[in-house]
């Protein structure tokens, strides 16, 4: 693993960066070789001097993130290393199976199956729906998502005919993602 660690509003002290490369090198347990991947590290202090963490670790077959607010950040760093650890767990089963139907190479070591893997095995969907989509722009998007009550909206972007979405963020803010 390579790490890119940077700092906003605080200075990465060798301690620091050796703690968050320690605690997130664990996950390599999991991959059959050697990851050549980039981890990328964010760590944020505010003003009110809690502390934002943010790792982000793209794979070639799936991207892990992760990020956690706390109070110190190296409480922090030892909450997004067992989040991480949790979506590895959660995904490993599952991307497993698929890889052996399409013959391909586990990226994932494989082992026993516990619990925790076995109950996302089966996901069922539930409910099917089908509907016209609206050329629009995204204001647009975003007030028919507001009057709907829902926290994502996918519409037909007017201009480029494209099918685009627009999401509310955990900060009350909305997120547009744009299909190419």
């Amino acid at each position: 693993m390579n790490f890119n660690i940077r700092g906003e509003n605080i200075e990465v002290t060798p301690a620091l960066r050796d703690y968050a490369e320690k605690k997130i090198s664990k996950l390599e347990k999991y991959f059959h070789d050697e990851l050549n991947a980039t981890v990328y590290v964010n760590l944020k202090v505010y003003n009110d001097k809690r502390t934002k963490v943010e790792v982000t670790i793209p794979l070639s077959q799936l991207t892990l993130r992760a990020e956690e607010v706390n109070e110190d950040m190296y409480a922090g760093i030892d909450l997004i290393a067992d989040k991480l650890e949790r979506q590895i767990r959660k995904y490993k089963t599952r991307v497993n199976r698929k890889a052996r139907e399409l013959k391909e190479k586990d990226i994932f070591v494989n082992g026993a199956v516990t619990k925790e893997d076995k109950n996302t095995e089966d996901i069922e969907i539930v409910r099917a729906k089908r509907f016209d989509l609206k050329p629009m722009d995204s204001e647009e998007a975003v007030l028919q998502m507001n009057l709907l009550g829902h926290d994502f909206f996918v519409y037909t972007d007017a201009e480029t005919n494209n099918t685009n979405i627009v999401y509310r963020r955990k900060d009350g803010r909305y997120g547009l993602i744009e299909t190419v």
